[in-house]
């Protein structure tokens, strides 16, 4: 059986439920701001290092854990899969998780890696803040949706051409004639 290392209470991303009475029903709201130090995300887009994440959570006392629901959000970077611009957004993503108790039917019937299990009197967030994010991020970010790539051709942006932007385009076996015309 694998065991995980201890939590550290002091820890940005883990809740301390030692003051929730375990009676289905209760609840505890509990938020932190907490900056990020390395890039989170994809090639594409990604939470950047420096900037602040914000984690706003209501947990709640059930028979067989805590319920933790709330919203993440952060600010992204990245390029446009399209046009290749530099672009900047915001992401807000809802999450929802059931932290096991260990003594529960949920903890004893399922692995490990099923479901999230409460520490002690300790969660730990990072994984659902981390998969929360990850997993709302676009695999193809735009930065406009109507945004209509590159030329390609020329490999402008097809928004800062004109609208009769277009090349000529010679079949290279006629290429020779047009000396010619």
């Amino acid at each position: 059986m694998k065991t995980t290392p201890p939590l550290d209470p002091k820890a940005p991303l883990v809740a301390d439920t030692r003051t929730m009475s375990r009676a289905p029903g209760t609840t505890k709201e509990w938020s932190a701001d907490i900056d990020v130090t390395d890039k989170l995300g994809l090639d594409m887009i990604a939470i950047p290092a420096g900037s602040q994440l914000s984690v706003r959570a209501r947990l709640t006392s059930v028979s067989e854990g805590i319920l933790v629901t709330g919203t993440v959000s952060a600010p992204v970077e990245g390029e446009c899969a399209r046009c290749l611009t530099a672009m900047e957004d915001a992401i807000e993503v809802e999450v929802s998780e059931l932290y096991a108790f260990e003594d529960s039917t949920t903890a004893e019937t399922t692995e490990a890696d099923e479901v999230m299990r409460v520490q002690g009197d300790l969660l730990d967030l990072e994984p659902l803040v981390r998969d929360g994010l990850v997993f709302a991020m676009p695999t193809t970010p735009l930065c406009r949706p109507d945004c209509r790539g590159l030329c390609a051709q020329c490999g402008e942006r097809l928004d800062d051409l004109p609208a009769d932007h277009g090349h000529e385009i010679i079949d290279p076996r006629w290429a020779a004639l047009k000396k010619f015309v």
